[in-house]
């Protein structure tokens, strides 16, 4: 897993504060309202609803919030029209980073994202500028202290996993688009439960970053992160562990 995508996870898990967890909610409540919009309410037969859904009771979202988000998004209740967009762009060093966003405004948007990543080192790129160094995958994370690791593996094989790996205290199970929901369905009929599920772009080649370049790259990624619209940022870069460490101190 690319050094972004690790420290991606880390920050989730430190995530734990009013302000952050707000912030948290109010992207997946948009996420959960265009996903209601554009396949239905029923997360049984929206399989992007269904993950949006999942990740909001991860979080501990309460029921009510994401039944009206839903509500919003299938129009029985108003709410704001959000839009899903996609950015694409460098950050020092030209390490490629690819954006995704939902917004009621692409204008203020596009100026908003294209501000941060001038201030902060990078520029904004065209439509397929990066994106053909990226691949799109499933990743469905697991408390490795909680399963042994061939039973884990062995569950996932049999669902249609692609691999495994395991980072630091999680086992990560990784899939093709097509067969993301069949595992995470065959690791519950395993007997394994994970604690996240996210389809994910995941860099072909990774590019080592150290010292003040990783410092100036992390900046911007939480600069990014930190943007209302912003749902994900995505890097092909492998970031300093020490780097990362004091940074997340």
């Amino acid at each position: 897993m690319a050094g972004h995508n690790k420290w991606s996870q880390i920050k989730r898990k430190k995530a734990v504060n009013d302000q952050k967890r707000g912030k948290i909610f109010s992207k997946l409540i948009r996420e959960i309202s265009v996903a209601a919009r554009e396949g239905g309410g029923d997360p049984d037969y929206n399989p992007r609803l269904r993950l949006a859904v999942d990740t909001a009771k991860a979080e501990n979202m309460p029921l009510d919030n994401i039944e009206r988000a839903i509500k919003r998004g299938t129009g029985e209740l108003e709410g704001v029209d959000y839009q899903d967009v996609t950015y694409e762009g460098y950050g020092p060093n030209g390490v490629a980073l690819f954006i995704t966003a939902t917004t009621d405004n692409l204008k203020r948007t596009v100026a908003e994202v294209r501000h941060t990543l001038e201030k902060n080192g990078g520029n904004l790129g065209t439509d397929g500028s990066v994106a053909w160094q990226f691949d799109r995958k499933g990743q469905i994370f697991v408390d490795a202290s909680r399963y042994h690791e061939e039973a884990v593996l062995e569950a996932a094989l049999e669902a249609g996993a692609e691999d495994m790996t395991r980072e630091e205290e999680e086992f990560v199970v990784h899939t093709d688009v097509s067969s993301f929901h069949q595992v995470q369905n065959g690791l519950k009929e395993g007997g394994v439960e994970f604690s996240h599920a996210e389809l994910a772009m995941i860099p072909k080649i990774e590019m080592d970053v150290g010292g003040a370049e990783a410092e100036a790259l992390l900046k911007l990624l939480d600069a990014l992160d930190d943007h209302d619209d912003v749902q994900k940022v995505y890097s092909n870069a492998n970031i300093d562990e020490k780097v990362m460490a004091e940074a997340l101190s």
